[in-house]
């Protein structure tokens, strides 16, 4: 068994406490199911936002769901980077797994399928 990170990432359009904590589950749903992982195989969670989104934090809505209580969550500012995608929200989920690094699947979902063109249809 080894430790791989996946990456996950998804826009609001706008900034909610409701669209952030929405799109923040949506998003760590679709990392579970197509990964086929359980909260106990994940080590942490690395969660970053970008500097227009301050509305929630997204490890909010992590931490109310069952089995992701002892998770551990850290959410931070995304790097400002002039030109950057707007409204983001970016995972970076540390799992242990048996799988290869070609098996993971990692997920782009709204805006942010165009961060990784490459990745977002796997």
């Amino acid at each position: 068994m080894v430790t791989r990170g996946i990456r996950g990432a998804t826009t609001v359009t706008q900034n909610s406490e409701e669209e952030i904590l929405k799109e923040t589950a949506v998003l760590l749903q679709e990392i579970v199911d197509r990964n086929k992982i359980v909260p106990e195989d994940i080590c942490s969670v690395w969660i970053t936002m970008t500097g227009d989104l301050d509305a929630a934090f997204p490890a909010k809505v992590i931490r109310q769901l069952d089995g992701w209580e002892l998770v551990p969550l850290m959410c931070a500012l995304e790097v400002p980077v002039k030109g950057a995608l707007a409204k983001c929200i970016r995972f970076m989920v540390h799992v242990n797994t048996t799988k290869a690094q070609n098996e993971i699947h990692h997920v782009y979902l709204n805006g942010a399928q165009a961060l990784r063109p490459d990745l977002a249809g796997r």
